[in-house]
């Protein structure tokens, strides 16, 4: 019978296809060095409380590093029979030191451990998304400059609305991807609580400190320095709640991402031609030789569809899971890691896409005439002649028509010609009309007013400038 750490019950051996069907260790050997971290801390607090030695606690500590370094290198050999990766750890650990290797899984449960080692992953995966997003944040700003004062044609219902700066529109996402980071470090919140020392399912009789082990592997409050320790073992080690609340969150981040990348694609396009994308970043075709594909933007768009696959997964593993631990748990790790490595992946190849390319800013600025973007900027002018909103959208709208009849922009209409339709204008009018004016005489706070613009610039770059030191959370 091979090494099973139940196996003390049993008078048979684990069927060779059960042991195929149960093994975790193919997907969660990643967890290694979380799962090392925790043993650790789990075995300084063992001999802090007199249930180790001291010798014994520094036996294993050496022990475990040096576990840790045979799998970074490679040289760790995985055997499906014994699981997972925390009982590959163990194994190793009791191969190097017999007895006293026994004594790590004392006052702990591979429930609790399993929890623990996720959670620590999780915070880690968090500050590395959050510093990838802080990094395309930082490169719309960086575009912001570059592109000056080019203006856009904004969109509703993929229909030409009004007038905005471009570094309105790249800030935009700045606002998009800050909201996401705001929910990722709420999320971080709640997945630093120590779960370890819950044991099964029911804590432990024996005098363990979780205070120490939370202080030890950082699970403390940012502004207290209080330890965060779960309050309920039947909670602690059945709580999936903060990988799918974690999920949730990346499926936002590929949405956000999803919705830049469609935009980009159809700017590209020869329709709309106002973005040429680096080579480097397309591919071509295997039959048509002009081509030059925005795969990669596709690619961030398709994969959208899978981080929203494993958000739905993980909802449907936990639904009617009765307390506390149960096997179909395991499960939960497959989606967050590709759910991980998807947004990943995308951060990573966005970053460069948003600094490399460049605006068309000449065709752009050629065709801004067109679809009248100043017609809300007319309005807006008649209600500050005393018109009533509705008066003056119906006046501007008749205007429009009149201007669509014969061809022309609203800018290019005669005096007299407005007049007929709109009696109350005068040659002041004409200091509203075109895009360029129709920006400018925008004013509101966090509106694609110059002035407006610039304020916000500023305040990015400070906002991310103050964010380069080094980060104080554990």
């Amino acid at each position: 019978m091979s090494w099973k750490p139940w196996a003390g019950v049993f008078t048979q051996a684990t069927d060779p296809r059960v042991e195929g069907f149960t093994e975790s260790v193919s997907f969660d050997r990643r967890l290694f060095a979380q799962d090392i971290r925790g043993s650790i801390a789990h075995a300084q607090m063992l001999a802090k409380v007199g249930l180790l030695t001291q010798q014994e606690c520094q036996q294993m500590e050496q022990a475990l590093l040096e576990i840790e370094d045979e799998i970074r290198s490679g040289r760790f050999v995985f055997r499906t029979e014994l699981e997972d990766i925390h009982m590959h750890i163990e194994r190793a650990l009791i191969d190097r030191l017999g007895d006293v290797g026994r004594k790590l899984h004392t006052a702990r449960s591979r429930n609790d451990q399993v929890a623990t080692a996720m959670r620590l992953w999780v915070r880690e995966a968090i500050d590395h998304i959050d510093a990838l997003l802080r990094q395309v944040q930082e490169a719309f700003v960086g575009r912001c400059e570059r592109d000056g004062q080019v203006i856009l044609p904004g969109y509703t219902h993929l229909r030409r609305a009004q007038p905005v700066l471009a570094a309105h529109y790249w800030l935009a996402y700045c606002e998009k991807f800050q909201r996401d980071r705001d929910r990722l470090a709420d999320c971080r919140r709640r997945v630093n609580v120590l779960p370890l020392g819950s044991a099964a399912l029911a804590g432990a009789s024996l005098p363990i400190d979780r205070h120490d082990v939370a202080r030890r592997l950082g699970f403390v409050d940012p502004q207290t320095g209080q330890a965060q320790v779960s309050a309920n073992s039947l909670d602690a080690v059945s709580d999936r709640d903060f990988l799918l609340e974690f999920v949730f969150d990346l499926s936002l981040i590929a949405e956000h991402l999803s919705t830049w990348a469609e935009e980009w694609i159809l700017w590209s396009s020869e329709e709309f031609a106002f973005l040429k994308l680096p080579e480097a970043f397309c591919t071509g075709s295997s039959i048509m030789p002009q081509k030059r594909n925005p795969d990669v933007l596709e690619l961030i768009r398709g994969k959208t569809a899978r981080v929203i696959g494993d958000l739905q997964t993980l909802l449907v593993l936990v639904k009617a899971l009765p307390l506390a631990y149960n096997r179909d748990l395991q499960e939960d790790k497959p989606p967050v890691f590709d759910a991980v490595d998807t947004v990943q992946a995308c951060l990573e190849m966005a970053i460069p896409l948003i600094i490399q390319t460049e605006l068309n800013a000449q065709t752009i600025a050629e065709r801004l005439d067109r679809g009248y973007l100043d017609a809300t900027s007319l309005m807006e002018y008649l209600i500050r002649r005393g018109l009533p909103q509705r008066t003056a959208h119906e006046r501007v709208g008749r205007l429009v028509r009149r201007a669509m009849e014969l061809g022309l922009p609203l800018a290019s209409l005669r005096l007299e010609q407005m007049q007929e339709v709109c009696p109350e204008v005068d040659q002041g009018v004409f200091q509203v009309l075109g895009a360029e004016r129709a920006v400018s005489a925008v004013q509101s706070y966090g509106s694609t007013a110059p002035a407006e613009v610039r304020r916000q610039i500023e305040s990015w770059k400070h906002r991310l400038e103050a964010e380069k030191g080094p980060p104080s959370r554990t």
